[in-house]
């Protein structure tokens, strides 16, 4: 059983910036590829971005590129998606998800991600 607890979304203008964390249980946690995904109200989930379990590759929508940048820490057991230049389109509930069976490739489709955070809001104002 894998837990994942969110933290540091908020309320922010558009062009700032945020720092989530996705901190995670388990000893195996470095085995994991994890991802951030993201839902408004009444819409799909939506892939953001990736990271493999060694910490590369990773992968990012087309809308987040150059703007956002997903890491982990192993030693902490915790991956980290920076959102920097943000845009009330970003506006969403993110969630953190960990992928625990391995495959070479990096999903950005959320039904190959096992375990997933209870999210946390991001809002960006105008």
């Amino acid at each position: 059983q894998v837990q994942l607890v969110e933290s540091g979304g908020g309320l922010v203008q558009a062009g700032g910036s945020l720092r989530l964390s996705c901190a995670a249980s388990g000893r195996s946690f470095s085995s994991y590829a994890m991802g951030w995904f993201r839902q408004e109200p009444g819409k799909e989930r939506e892939f953001v971005a990736a990271i493999s379990w060694s910490g590369y590759p990773t992968n990012y929508a087309d809308s987040v590129k150059g703007r956002f940048t997903i890491s982990r820490d192993d030693a902490k057991n915790t991956v980290y998606l920076q959102m920097n230049s943000l845009k009330p389109e970003d506006t969403a509930v993110y969630y953190c998800a960990a992928r625990t069976y391995y495959s070479s490739k990096l999903y950005d489709y959320w039904p190959k991600y096992d375990y997933w955070g209870q999210g946390t809001q991001v809002t960006i104002s105008s």
